[in-house]
Parts: C-alpha cells; sequence; structure tokens
C-alpha cells in the first residue's frame, strides 16, 4: 500500500443522503486518508440503494488505488451527475476498497456519522 494511504474502519454508523433520499447507512464503512486531502468515507456497496444511482462512463485514474468508474445519483427531486465513485478492480494494494462507493462533497449529498 502506499504509505500515504491509511484505510480503518469507520467508527460508528455512517449516513449518505441525497435530495431528501436515505441512499445508504452503515456500520461497516471504511475511512480512507490520503496525505493532506480530507478523509473519505467509503461505503459497502451492498448498504448502498443502487436503484438510485446510474452507471455513467466517466473513469479517473489514480495511480495508487487504479480506475474509478462513476455514478449519477437519480431520485425524484434530481439528478446529481457523477456524484459517486467506486475502485470497482483496484490496485492490489488497495483491494480492501473492492465493493465500497464513495461520495464526492456536493452540496446537494451529504454523509454524516450518526
Amino acid at each position: 500500500m502506499a504509505d500515504h494511504i491509511k484505510i480503518r474502519k469507520a467508527q460508528g454508523t455512517w449516513v449518505v443522503r441525497s435530495g431528501g433520499a436515505v441512499l445508504g447507512e452503515s456500520t461497516n464503512a471504511l475511512e480512507l486518508s490520503e496525505g493532506d486531502y480530507a478523509s473519505v468515507i467509503y461505503f459497502p456497496r451492498s448498504d448502498i440503494a443502487m436503484a438510485l444511482l446510474d452507471k455513467t462512463d466517466k473513469v479517473t485514474h489514480c495511480p495508487h488505488k487504479g480506475d474509478a468508474t462513476h455514478y449519477s445519483i437519480v431520485n425524484l427531486s434530481s439528478v446529481t451527475e457523477n456524484a459517486v465513485w467506486s475502485y470497482e478492480d483496484p490496485l492490489p494494494d488497495m483491494v480492501e476498497i473492492k465493493d465500497y462507493m464513495a461520495f464526492y462533497p456536493v452540496d446537494s449529498v451529504k454523509v454524516e456519522q450518526v
């Protein structure tokens, strides 16, 4: 694993909401910290309402984690384009985040500990 990336179990219960809808709630979330960036909460895919997400064509690359697939959040009140990412086939040192999803910190998406 890259020395500047740390992955640990996130303490407590975490929830993600968008447009008034609860997209997910988990006691099995992971917290990833990378250098000077703010920590990111990764939710197990099994704890996310996948029916509210649409996979997009956007792919970004991290030299330490691999290629990230993106999803838009689609709910009754809005569509938030490319607001979610997932390393569906991460590099070997990052296999711990496979089958987890993270959310960009945009106004319409709230990730919080409850």
